[in-house]
């Protein structure tokens, strides 16, 4: 804690030690990014300074060992200015002092330089042995809020009311509020979080999802502030829970006060904001490919709200490398996703990746690459053999066809083509990604309709689609409040599958936090992923196992995870229906007598010619 006050301290000192002398001296309002570290990897670290004018104030560092002054940067507007560092291996921890010069007037700026919080040796990211629980914080549970939030949240340009009747609108969640329920996530069995972005959307809407940032560098008020980040974060890992950040690299949020004042024109793609993007992420490898139909994809605005940033732009993407880099070793998250990934510059979102891993080597990334097909996201996997611009350097990539097409996959009857083939043939097309360890797996999100459309009459199908997301390869993801059968549709709104977790908020009939708080059938739900998260929770042969399946028949999907002389066999019965199948075709995997114990029953089965199934039966037989 007494660091953490320190690192806070040190933020306020920073933004409250322009000193002026004389009173006339060059303005300076703003820094960024607050502090930084010595001991860092890279050793050029850019200052964005803002204040009326202060483009046209010349710069002197103080002699500080370590620590040389490269260069300052003139924008197009007068209000910024970019000063350049080199901080050598030589510096330590302590405050540099420069003095901002504009004709016969001055200011001192002092500036800290801190020890490094984070030994990047020891930063571990998240793998195959983890699962994802994805969290949107406004909608998940609302805690204590501090006084320092509350002030804050007073000088916001659009303070807007929550309203958790209207599901567009914020309804109050907060980091508090997951902090309160990480005793709950850890019995879960959840090993790692992924929090939509939690960064300033000072909007006029209220931007309750987060994907509009306004301010790089602070946590918004309505969810917290940055101690209360850095306290949830180090909260998640005594529970050995890891923390995966969501941020936005191609766009901000309009009301980002870059947009009233822009550092230059090419700031931002489509200043004007005449493009909108075509969302056709196929443009961007696509040989053929028009330079209108390329240039709308990649540089127009993702939304009118939200203004596409230019990574072509050196100083833009230094910032923004800067931003993460300063979040990572600010707080200890253990990954990045990383939003709408293709519509970035894609060299310039290599070069940011290679940025990151040389600061933390054991560092994971994953980038949102939605496309409906199997090929298109391993274009942009580290190492791929088929993207015709290089190697694009993400390690992690999202499989949204995966997504796609799991409701019908498993709720459907599995007969010749249909049902549990789809899944079979989906994995069948592996061979397209350098690595499908570091593939992130998942039924639905918070941009998708949810895995269940409405409330079931039974669990058979839901039952079979988790087992298998939390048994196969990659990296498996759970959309909050799916172990309680939360159910919608973006028919009518996003809203609709952002739902409140019940018991997260005051005032909530119940609390589905609790057992008693839930549903006979929720609790059955609950209970079956616990089960098996726990169960998956440090088990190697799930996380680091080869994978080998076959083709359906007769409606029983079969798949083997391996390491070493360690084995998971799981059989699923893919019809509403009883069926007795033959086990000939397994044979290499289960020869006939073998006995296998069903983790899921404890019951202990010998493999015989013919096996008999119930409906929806599920067998993960271990040795």
């Amino acid at each position: 804690m007494k660091k953490l006050l320190l690192i806070t301290a040190a933020i306020i000192m920073t933004m409250a030690s322009l000193t002026a002398a004389p009173s006339k001296g060059p303005e300076v309002t703003r820094v960024e990014p607050p502090m930084w570290w010595t001991g860092m990897v890279q050793d050029t670290l850019q200052l964005m300074l803002t204040g009326p004018g202060i483009g046209s104030a010349d710069v002197t560092l103080k002699p500080y060992e370590g620590v040389r002054l490269l260069e300052t940067v003139r924008l197009e507007s007068p209000n910024y200015l970019l000063v350049y560092l080199d901080i050598t291996d030589n510096a330590r921890p302590g405050r540099l002092s420069f003095t901002l010069t504009e004709g016969k007037h001055k200011t001192t700026l002092g500036y800290d330089l801190l020890a490094r919080r984070q030994n990047p040796d020891s930063l571990s990211g998240f793998d195959a042995s983890d699962v994802l629980y994805l969290i949107m914080p406004d909608r998940f549970a609302r805690g204590a809020e501090s006084a320092e939030a509350a002030r804050a949240v007073k000088a916001l340009n659009h303070n807007v009311a929550t309203d958790r009747a209207n599901p567009n609108a914020r309804h109050g969640g907060n980091i508090a509020g997951m902090r309160d329920r990480l005793g709950y996530l850890d019995s879960l069995g959840i090993t790692a979080i992924w929090v939509n972005p939690v960064l300033v959307n000072d909007m006029p809407g209220g931007s309750y999802h987060g994907y509009a940032t306004t301010d790089y560098y602070a946590i918004d008020p309505r969810f917290g502030t940055n101690e209360e980040w850095r306290e949830f974060v180090d909260d998640c890992h005594s529970r050995g829970i890891k923390v995966v950040m969501d941020m936005i690299f191609n766009h901000c949020g309009v009301a980002h006060p870059w947009l009233s004042d822009l550092p230059s024109r090419d700031w931002l793609n489509h200043p004007d904001g005449d493009v909108m993007t075509s969302f056709r992420l196929s443009t961007v490898h696509d040989p053929y490919a028009s330079d209108y139909d390329l240039d709308r994809t990649v540089n127009g605005w993702f939304v009118p709200a939200m203004p596409d940033l230019n990574q072509r732009n050196p100083h833009v993407m230094k910032y923004l490398s800067q931003n993460s880099i300063w979040w990572i070793e600010s707080s200890g998250i253990n990954g990045i996703r990383m939003d709408t990934y293709p519509y970035a510059d894609e060299r310039a979102m290599a070069g940011w990746i290679d940025d990151v891993m040389r600061e933390y080597p054991g560092f994971n990334i994953v980038g949102e690459c939605w496309y409906a097909n199997e090929a298109g996201p391993s274009t942009w996997q580290r190492d791929s053999r088929v993207n015709p611009h290089g190697d694009p350097r993400l390690p992690t990539v999202m499989d949204f066809a995966l997504m796609l097409g799991a409701r019908d996959a498993f709720s459907s009857q599995t007969d010749r083509l249909g049902g549990l083939n789809k899944i079979y043939d989906h994995l069948s097309l592996d061979y397209l990604y350098p690595d499908p360890s570091h593939i992130l797996t998942f039924l639905d999100n918070h941009d998708t309709d949810r895995i269940l459309l409405s409330r079931p009459d039974s669990l058979g199908w839901w039952k079979q689609a988790v087992t298998f997301l939390l048994t196969s390869r990659g990296i498996p993801q759970i959309y909050y409040g799916t172990e309680i059968l939360m159910n919608g549709t973006k028919e009518v709104s996003d809203g609709f599958v952002r739902c409140d977790f019940p018991g997260g908020f005051p005032g909530d009939s119940r609390d589905a936090f609790t057992r008693a708080g839930r549903t006979e059938q929720e609790n059955e739900a609950w209970d079956f992923m616990s089960q098996l998260l726990n169960w998956r929770r440090g088990n190697e042969v799930i996380a680091r196992g080869t994978l080998k399946h076959f083709m359906p028949e007769n409606g029983l999907y079969v798949y083997q995870r391996r390491l070493g002389d360690k084995e998971v066999t799981v059989m699923m019965n893919g019809n509403d229906t009883p069926l007795t199948a033959s086990m000939d075709n397994i044979r290499e995997i289960l020869p006939e007598g073998a006995r296998r114990r069903d983790m899921l029953s404890g019951q202990t089965f010998e493999i015989t010619r013919e096996m008999t199934f119930p409906a929806r039966a599920i067998l993960i037989l271990e040795n």
